[in-house]
């Protein structure tokens, strides 16, 4: 995403490279998704960008909404030990307070993680707005005993919520 906040009507007024690189980020390493809604503009709200490019995600099909979730890391995961998390996933972590795991917490992440990767091909993806540690660990255990179809929906929910959480923060409206 840019620095600082803009309006949707500056955003709707951008060139096409120039809208696209504005939301970036809010969809993890996936550009696609605003490229694919530029057509839409005028956007008449952020419910209506959203909308858009929530639905753009869900046209896409299986191999596109995989990669996307592929995307995302892993919570207190590898990138974030190397500092390679984009600056959204950094702050929301960060945010979340899993850069300040107990030894205990980190073990149960690491493991949960290896778990849920084999056995689903993507990393666990989970809103952390207003969760702490205790409810992420909760969330991810649960999450972890559904079927693959039931997650790769609740994965792609997540998604989305995630994606409004960061129009919301880019968005001056």
């Amino acid at each position: 995403m840019t620095a600082g906040r803009v309006s949707l009507g500056q955003l709707n007024a951008l060139p096409p490279a120039a809208f696209v690189a504005a939301l970036d980020g809010v969809y993890e390493h996936s550009p696609w998704v605003a490229e694919r809604v530029l057509a839409a503009r005028p956007f008449a709200s952020v419910d209506a960008l959203h909308a858009a490019m929530a639905g753009a995600v869900d046209a896409a099909g299986e191999d596109a909404q995989l990669a996307l979730l592929r995307a995302h890391p892993e919570l207190a995961g590898r990138a974030m030990i190397r500092n390679e998390l984009t600056a959204e996933s950094s702050q929301e972590q960060a945010g979340a307070g899993l850069t300040r795991c107990s030894p205990e917490e980190y073990a149960r992440l690491q493991d949960l993680n290896a778990r849920y990767n084999a056995k689903f091909g993507f990393p666990f993806i989970v809103a952390v707005s207003g969760l702490d540690r205790a409810r992420i660990l909760e969330r991810f255990a649960a999450r972890i005993a559904n079927d693959r179809a039931t997650e790769f929906g609740e994965a792609l929910s997540q998604v989305a919520r995630i994606a409004r959480l960061r129009l919301d923060a880019l968005l001056a409206e």
